[in-house]
């Protein structure tokens, strides 16, 4: 594997810059002296921004942006053999790394390298404990996979001893990092194009367990099923924690809600000792969320104090039930939740909050996804009144399963739920305006690009 020697500064290629962690990375490197330049499919707010700060982008996918002067070049897990750029990089011999392989070797440049790991959560515990560390002063460097509004975006380059980044399952990426805290905030299904059983996704978590050093730490949720089988037999500590019946280190009790859905509760500790918290952030899963963040505080030593401030004043990142507005009445929410489990969380949450009926508008991300959890999104999107779903997001993928959003629709209806389909984001749009009614409250919610039927409804 090529090495990138961070004193000296190279020129380094991005293939696809435009994503949340790319940008951020290329960011970083460029903040550190490195000439970057990257290309990516189409222009971004993350892409404009990088070209706002002097980074070259181009756009399209073309073997003349490939040049000789190019030293390394990084490819995220959506490139393909296929690709031209890939080719040409090939060709003229230019050493590449995985995303992941370079967000690795940064991270041995920190004496505290925290990479949070799981299923679901993985940003929000991510910007909830870089609130932490930034309230704590501890001037930490920060890669997120999403905007933190205290930052203004996904990254921040510090000058301490800590880093903090998101550790993502997909194609083992996580396997390639090097932290010295590790955190498991979940393990289900997904991302089942590439894994092929839950067997097989708990076998990597296990394994990127395993990448802790004996000096190091886990932080494990207890509720997941049989976690010790994760986490028996490690050289370093481990520390559990639970937002539900199981035994464990860190246990929130008393839970209780206000009348915006936003949560408080009493954190019971390993030593008995018990402090109260509250959130910004509606929902159980980010009671859950914050109770693995509290027991990385602990683990550093920072002041409970500094900690309960922190959260109090976490108000969560963009996409992740993001209040967006309203319009006629109507509040306008959106949220990234793509997977049952996730969708589950965020319309139970939302259950907290004022409205008369709960409307989502929901985008499925992938035709494997969509086909692996056909009768589970189903069931996940029925907790709400009314569900709109609009055509798959294909994302990296082809349509050659034969699964539309229109057997989604049938799924839910057979559920005895209210649901219908509709192609596009304009009949959408006229079907909200028309349907929707003061008071309700409407979610736009998938990891595409649904967010703009929100959007464009406010600006009506």
């Amino acid at each position: 594997m090529y090495k990138i020697d961070f004193n000296s500064p190279c020129h380094i290629y991005f293939v696809g810059i435009g994503g949340i962690s790319m940008s951020g990375l290329a960011e970083l490197l460029f903040r550190e002296g490195f000439n970057v330049s990257g290309s990516d499919r189409n222009s971004s707010d993350l892409t404009r921004a990088l070209e706002a700060k002097g980074i070259t982008v181009y756009y399209g996918e073309n073997s003349s942006h490939i040049t000789a002067d190019i030293d390394c070049a990084v490819l995220t897990s959506a490139v393909k053999d296929t690709n031209l750029e890939f080719q040409a990089i090939r060709e003229k011999g230019i050493p590449w790394l995985s995303r992941a392989e370079l967000l690795g070797q940064l991270m041995k440049n920190y004496e505290v390298s925290i990479a949070v790991s799981g299923t679901h959560g993985k940003t929000t515990t991510t910007s909830m404990i870089s609130e932490i560390l930034l309230h704590a002063g501890t001037d930490p460097t920060l890669s997120i996979g999403g905007i933190l509004k205290t930052i203004g975006g996904n990254i921040r380059i510090g000058g301490s001893r800590y880093f903090v980044a998101e550790a993502c399952e997909y194609t083992n990426s996580f396997l390639s990092l090097s932290p010295t805290i590790g955190m498991i905030l979940n393990i289900e299904e997904d991302h089942l194009d590439f894994f092929k059983d839950l067997a097989h996704i708990r076998r990597s978590f296990r394994q990127f367990a395993e990448l802790i050093p004996p000096e190091g730490c886990l932080i494990i949720n207890a509720d997941i099923p049989d976690y010790e089988e994760i986490s028996k037999g490690l050289p370093c500590r481990v520390i559990t924690y639970s937002a539900g019946d199981v035994p464990a280190d860190y246990c929130p009790e008393q839970i209780s809600y206000d009348e915006l859905g936003m949560p408080s509760f009493v954190l019971r500790g390993p030593d008995g000792g018990t402090q109260s918290f509250r959130l910004q952030v509606p929902g159980l899963h980010n009671v859950s969320n914050a109770a693995a963040s509290i027991a990385l505080a602990d683990c550093l030593s920072v002041e409970r104090e500094v900690t309960a401030e922190a959260l109090a004043a976490f108000s969560g990142t963009a996409r992740r039930f993001e209040h967006k507005g309203s319009v006629g009445g109507v509040t306008i929410i959106d949220d990234y939740a793509h997977h049952p489990t996730e969708i589950t969380a965020t319309l139970k949450a939302a259950a907290n909050y004022p409205h008369k009926s709960l409307w989502c508008v929901f985008q499925p991300h992938t035709y494997t996804r969509t086909k692996a959890f056909l009768p589970e999104f189903a069931k996940a999107l029925s907790l709400a009144d009314h569900v709109v779903l609009a055509d798959i997001y294909p994302a990296r993928e082809t349509d050659t399963l034969g699964i539309s959003s229109k057997d989604l629709q049938e799924e839910i209806l057979r559920l005895g739920g209210k649901s219908t389909y509709l192609p596009s984001f304009e009949e959408i749009e006229k079907f909200l305006l028309k349907n929707c009614i003061n008071g309700d409250l409407l979610i736009t919610m998938g990891a595409g690009d649904v967010v703009k039927i929100g959007e464009s409804l406010l600006e009506k």
